[in-house]
């Protein structure tokens, strides 16, 4: 995968990152992947855990940095990202993607699994063949100010998909990069190249003003600054959503689930 200049192995000499403009509390770096120490540091994240207001503390100076923060689940049955088993060698350039061919595929795959009959309960008011893209919708807040508000809703310990999370930063050009940036093997049994999940990440910032705001050993999570209003946007968005993680759908129908992204300003994905 093609990177920027990593600057987190600056911190193995300096903890507080002050070289690099930054104030850092105590905390780690992640270098383990499934085939061993990697070469450079994956990613940095706190010691404690994330409270309100250190999203917004850490993210703004780390970018300026070429860093980028999302929350990192500690307290999973799996462990913290260092037993993820991240697979940094095995990921291309999301940016070598196309977001709606990457859909298409997944959909036309999922598609061959199940029997017709079912495909038309589940899937209306689409078919077996591709939808298409949901058109993009305007901005109704800031995605930078909705990640904060999310990251700090995400750190009260309400959630229970989210047992531990530290605030972490990853070298990354954009949000929807980061599962490549890491390596995050987390939805392995759907495809085994994240970076072609984070071209849809991609195409979701710029069409949603989403920004990838907490990864688990298997789950994630996005802010969402222009959500569907709609039922017919919503359904639309929905078949994007059952492609890029059928998982989701827990027996749910295509409309009922379109019925939950209706104004939703946090999308969160889970893989088996």
């Amino acid at each position: 995968m093609a990177t920027l200049p990593n600057p987190l192995p600056v911190l193995a000499s300096d903890p507080s990152g002050r070289t690099l403009g930054l104030r850092l509390p105590p905390g780690r770096l992640i270098d383990t992947t499934d085939e061993g120490v990697w070469d450079e540091p994956l990613l940095w994240h706190a010691e404690q855990s994330a409270s309100s207001g250190n999203w917004a503390a850490l993210g703004g100076p780390a970018g300026r940095a070429g860093l980028l923060p999302v929350l990192v689940d500690t307290g999973d049955r799996q462990g913290g990202p260092e037993e993820w088993e991240l697979m940094p060698g095995d990921v291309s350039y999301p940016g070598d993607h196309d977001a709606e061919d990457v859909l298409a595929d997944y959909w036309e795959g999922d598609e061959e699994d199940e029997p017709d009959d079912e495909l038309g309960d589940w899937l209306a008011p689409f078919g077996p063949d591709w939808p298409g893209l949901a058109p993009a919708l305007p901005l109704t807040v800031d995605p930078g100010a909705c990640a904060t508000q999310l990251a700090d809703a995400l750190s009260d310990g309400s959630r229970p998909w989210l047992k531990d999370p530290r605030v972490a930063l990853v070298p990354a050009r954009r949000s929807a990069d980061i599962p490549a940036a890491i390596g995050w093997s987390g939805p392995l049994n759907h495809d085994d190249d994240v970076a072609r999940l984070c071209a849809v990440l991609r195409s979701w910032e710029d069409r949603f003003g989403i920004r990838v705001v907490a990864l688990g050993f298997d789950t994630l999570t996005v802010s969402v600054a222009a959500p569907p209003t709609d039922p017919a946007d919503a359904e639309a968005l929905a078949a994007e959503h059952y492609a890029f993680c059928p998982d989701n759908f827990n027996q749910q129908t295509l409309r009922e689930y379109a019925k939950d992204l209706v104004d939703e300003r946090a999308w969160t994905f889970w893989w088996d």
